[in-house]
Formats: structure tokens, sequence, C-alpha cells
């Protein structure tokens, strides 16, 4: 699987020169329809597209069966191509509804937000949430392709900018200590985002390429989601109080962050540059006491369980090192909540 940062209008004339596909489907949804589809549809030789509602709410069955259903419609065969246009709900669920059609068909990914040009759209990682939890059915298969043109970021709204900038924070706080130092002197309009667009595919494929299906290594790119996955999943389904996943997984890191201080596997001064920095950028997500048993219960439907043992990935002796599967009890996950509140 290759990642090209490009503009599109060169990237993807070139790879659709390199293949011969019976027909193309477009993927997108409400908001990418609107705002990036015109920039593929004068350069895509003839194509079906299908447009669904943009948002996690919708990355479901549901939307699967609409998207099968086009699919069948339109007669794809098993020499077609799906493209992806959007975010990580699209690329999600395009994915796994391409890797299931027929028991597989090609599909590229064009990631139209930061979330999903710096982590959702590298590494094969696709499904769609299920009975509440997140992710919870899918499957791992690669793109043929990812095509990265930064020009989409354009087209984003300051939050999912935001959002997708709690992928890039956590790609240097387990891999790379220098970029930490560089990125958390800045504030968000200041960051160099071509430079760390680049870093964290960088990261993300030398990770995934040594564990492709995630048994070991590949664990680490879950620091902060163990808690920001729960956290998400709760919130999800209470509009008033819906986060986005980047506002989650910046909270899990607060949070991780100091259950590793509690575990002394990183210092007091470690954790408060990263509390002081995430909370700069994000602010803090309001949560009671009385919610704490309902984010424990969702978190230990956590994928990286084992034996009913909720298992973290947690930096270790330093910013830039990161391990896995770190046994953390209901006990200390309640002071890491009860911290972050501020009590």
């Amino acid at each position: 699987m290759s990642v090209i940062i490009s503009p599109v209008s060169t990237s993807l004339p070139d790879f659709l020169a390199q293949k011969r596909y019976s027909k193309i489907f477009v993927l997108a949804d409400t908001n990418t329809k609107k705002h990036c589809y015109p920039a593929l549809k004068k350069i895509l030789p003839k194509h079906h597209t299908l447009v669904v509602p943009a948002g996690e709410t919708h990355k479901n069955l549901a939307t699967c069966t609409q998207i099968w259903a086009a699919m069948t419609e339109v007669s794809l065969d098993r020499h077609a191509l799906v493209v992806n246009l959007g975010g990580g709900v699209i690329g999600d669920m395009g994915g796994f509804c391409a890797a299931t059609y027929k028991r597989g068909i090609d599909f590229i990914q064009i990631p139209t937000t930061l979330l999903a040009q710096v982590d959702a759209s590298v590494g094969g990682k696709l499904g769609i949430d299920f009975e509440g939890f997140k992710n919870h059915i899918g499957v791992f298969a690669q793109p043929q392709s990812v095509l990265i043109d930064q020009s989409f970021l354009a087209t984003l709204p300051y939050l999912e900018l935001r959002s997708g900038f709690a992928e890039v924070i956590k790609h240097c706080l387990i891999a790379d200590a220098a970029k930490w130092d560089e990125i958390r002197t800045k504030d968000l309009h200041q960051q160099n985002w071509d430079d760390l667009i680049a870093h964290s595919v960088a990261i993300k494929q030398k990770i995934v390429g040594q564990d492709p299906t995630e048994q070991g290594l590949r664990k680490i790119l879950n620091f902060g989601h163990t808690i920001g996955h729960a956290l998400e999943t709760y919130l999800l389904n209470q509009p008033t109080r819906r986060i986005l996943h980047g506002e989650a997984v910046a909270t899990g890191m607060v949070m991780e962050a100091y259950v590793a201080f509690r575990k002394r596997m990183i210092d007091a001064q470690t954790l408060d540059h990263i509390e002081e920095f995430i909370f700069s950028v994000f602010g803090r997500v309001e949560i009671t006491d009385t919610e704490f048993d309902t984010i424990l219960a969702l978190a230990h439907q956590d994928k990286k369980n084992k034996d009913g043992q909720l298992r973290f990935s947690l930096l270790d002796q330093r910013v830039g090192h990161c391990v896995w599967d770190v046994e953390v009890s209901a006990s200390e996950f309640a002071k890491a909540l009860k911290y972050y509140l501020g009590r």
C-alpha cells in the first residue's frame, strides 16, 4: 500500500493510469459531496456516486446495508474500485464495505480531514460501531493507496482541525520526544501541517509495517484511546454533549498519562507538560462522578482487554517510549477520572 501526499488532481489520475478497473464507485458524505467531490468529479472517468449522511452516528450496519445495496444495484464486480472520499467515518465504513463486498474488492482512501490524513486512513483498520460500541465490528484490510491532499484541510471547521491534532500529539508522545517538544511551544494555528502530516504518516507506517494486525507493538497507537473511546461512546447518543474523536482521545491522553504517573512510569514534570498543553488546546470535557461506572463498563469492551482485565498502552520512563498490555485496575481508572476533573 502506498501513501501519496500530493494534490489529488495529480495523484488520482496517476493511480488510475496504473490500473484497469471495470467500474469506479465513489462514496462520500453530505459534507464531502459539497466541499471535496467537485475536485474529483472533473478528473474521474465515468463513475457512480453514493452520498450518505455525515457523522459518527451513521457509522453502523444500517448505512453499510445502504452502501452494499448501492454497490449491487450498479453491478460492481470484483474488478471494480471503491473511492472513499471523507474523514475517518467514511474511510472506516467504506473500506469495511469494500473489503466484505463479494469477499473483497479494491478501494482507495482519499482522506479529507486532518484526523483521517494523520491516522485513520493509514494502517488498514476498518469497521463500524455496533450496539453503542465504537469500532466493534471490523476487519484488517489494506487500501490500494491513500491519497492525501492537504488542500482539503481548508474546508474544515476549527473543531474538526483541532480533533485531528489530537492524533498528531499522540504520535509525538509515543514515538518522538523532540517533535513533542517542538509542537507544544506553538498553538494550533502555528503548527506546520505539511510537516506534521508527513511525520504522523511515517510513524504510523513504521509501526503498522512491523505489526499489521495489532498483535503487539501496534497497540501503542491506542495511547489515550482506552478511556477516550469509552468516553466518546458514552457521549455519542447525547446530542448536547457529543464530542469528536480527537477531543475524546485528548481527554484520554491526560487521564492515561496520570495512570502512568501513578504507576511511576513517568515523572510529575512529564505529566504536567502533557496536561498543560492538552488543556490549553482542548479545554476540559465535563463529566460527573455518577457517570464513572458507566464509562468504566464501556472501557471493559475495549479490544485490548484480556480475561476481563483492562489493558492500557502507557508512556514508559519518558516521552517517545510507550509500552502495551499494562494492567489497570478499576480503582486506578476511577482515580484517573477524578484527577481529570480536578478532584
